[in-house]
């Protein structure tokens, strides 16, 4: 999963949760002119694929991706061995199942430091910060050293804190702008900060804690994000602070891939499209995010395959590649897409962390009911629904999660398909109520192992695994038979083989 585009986090804020009484009567019981919604199998003497979709075979997954990475360099980030020899693997699984993967290829600007990032206060008293505890250098900053300048902070009583131009009517030339984060991307900030002739910008967050931000392409002068701590310290002491920044970074064009199969069979004019990426972060191996979801894909591909029946619906199965470096893999896909070749998707669906080792159940916020929750289009909370109502059936408590624009769902969204997924949480922090809900522990992340070493097998919760994975199952299954209630498509049905008794007011026979 990746970095904040702005003031946005998906934290695992919660509104009401979803409880509401399982009834017999639902949509698979709603008889409509051309067939009906199907919530289980097309055939009675099939299991779901709710229960063909095991946690045991995706952890067996989930070990072989872990070897790949620990004999490759201890990750699987684009671009790397690690990367490219678990491709193969998620290929050869695809082509025992009986698809016929292929790869969309693509380049991309790929953004790195080249060496660490210095922020240090030299007056008053001299203290260097530390990276990772104290900021982290924004994804795409421009490059540059500033020695003992001054700081001005810009509007940071208001969300809209470097935001406007106009906020930088008076601002000095040469300082560093103290900006807080708000209401828009981090970009528009710093931007604004450079027109205005800062040397620097430092973004802080609205919460204590460090974020990770990026500012989406280069920027002309160096930006950094600030935890809300150090950023509230900072605003209170600009009379005689002075800083020091260093960034050394570059940026490269580079080509990398993504890896599609499609089902054989199903109306290829009404497409579901489902989801994850396959590129960890270069810290670890990237188990929980996203081995999970890719095993989770994977083991559904195979599954729906065993079933010997071709769904209603095409199904897509997508592995997404440089997500982890701004969802670059679904967005060149989806931007390299056709008028027609859009029109023929139905909805899309992400699976990205299912695994967290303290979790929750977050269906993707498709009615918008989160703060956070933006741009969702029509059919996204009919997606949310199938999810919810799973998850009712069982007994088990979901939340919405926010549909912020965090991971690979964007692209889809933005040209208006539909979209939906699970989530098992990431940097927000678990409620005593969460706790009561889910187990695990209060006050602690949902994954405190979240883009680190140490995301590997042994913090996998494989309750999470088990139950978002039916859940994320079921849906499939669901939608690949009907995508009425998300676009109005209803499931073609074929002429029935009927004797008639009359013609009219005659009797036949």
């Amino acid at each position: 999963m990746r970095s904040h585009l702005s003031g946005r986090a998906l934290h695992g804020v919660h509104r009401s949760p979803h409880r509401r009484r399982a009834t017999t009567a639902g949509f698979a019981a709603l008889f409509l002119t051309a067939g009906t919604l199907a919530s289980g199998p097309a055939h009675a003497d099939e299991l779901p694929l709710s229960e063909m979709v095991t946690a045991e075979a995706i952890e067996a997954h989930l070990v072989n991706l872990n070897t790949i990475a620990e004999y490759n360099g201890g990750n699987r980030a684009t671009n790397t061995p690690g990367y490219d020899v678990a491709a193969l693997y998620v290929e050869d699984q695809l082509e025992r199942a009986g698809y016929e993967p292929y790869r969309h290829e693509y380049e991309y600007e790929a953004w790195r430091t080249l060496t660490p990032t210095v922020l240090a206060r030299t007056t008053p008293e001299k203290t260097s910060y530390e990276e990772g505890e104290h900021f982290e250098t924004m994804s795409y900053s421009g490059s540059g050293s500033v020695r003992g300048a001054k700081v001005t902070a810009v509007a940071t009583d208001t969300a809209e804190s470097g935001c406007l131009p106009e906020q930088f009517a008076d601002f000095p030339e040469g300082h560093i702008a103290l900006v807080k984060r708000g209401s828009c991307p981090f970009g528009e900030k710093v931007q604004n900060a450079a027109d205005a002739g800062a040397s620097a910008a430092l973004v802080y967050n609205n919460e204590d804690e460090l974020f990770t931000g990026t500012v989406g392409t280069e920027s002309d002068v160096p930006a950094i994000g600030v935890s809300g701590a150090l950023g509230e310290e900072l605003n209170a002491s600009t009379r005689h602070l002075r800083l020091k920044v260093e960034v050394d970074a570059s940026i490269t064009t580079e080509s990398s891939y993504s890896i599609l199969a499609d089902t054989p069979g199903g109306k290829d004019d009404n497409v579901v499209v489902v989801g994850g990426h396959l590129d960890s972060v270069e810290d670890g191996p990237g188990i929980n995010d996203n081995g999970s979801g890719t095993a989770f894909l994977l083991e559904t591909a195979r599954q729906l395959a065993a079933q010997g029946e071709d769904p209603n619906n095409k199904v897509r199965f997508a592995f997404w590649g440089t997500e982890e470096s701004g969802l670059v893999g679904s967005t060149e896909y989806v931007e390299g897409l056709s008028e027609q070749e859009l029109d023929d998707l139905a909805l899309y669906l992400n699976f990205d962390m299912i695994g967290s080792n303290n979790y929750g159940r977050f269906v993707l916020d498709g009615r918008m009911e989160l703060p956070g929750s933006v741009g969702a289009p029509s059919g996204s909370g009919a997606i949310a629904k199938v999810f919810e109502d799973y998850f009712e059936e069982q007994g088990q408590v979901s939340e919405p999660g926010e549909l912020s624009g965090r991971s690979d769902y964007l692209a889809f969204m933005v040209a208006g398909i539909p979209s939906g997924g699970l989530f098992s949480g990431g940097d927000g922090t678990k409620t005593e109520e969460q706790a009561e809900w889910y187990g695990g522990e209060a006050g602690k992340t949902f994954d405190p192992y979240y883009h680190t070493p140490d995301d590997n097998l042994e913090n996998i919760n494989w309750d999470s695994v088990a139950e978002l994975s039916a859940a994320g199952a079921h849906g499939v299954e669901f939608l690949a038979e009907t995508t009425l209630p998300v676009n109005g498509v209803v499931p073609f049905s074929a002429p029935a083989e009927v004797e008639p008794l009359r013609k009219g007011d005659a009797w036949l026979r």
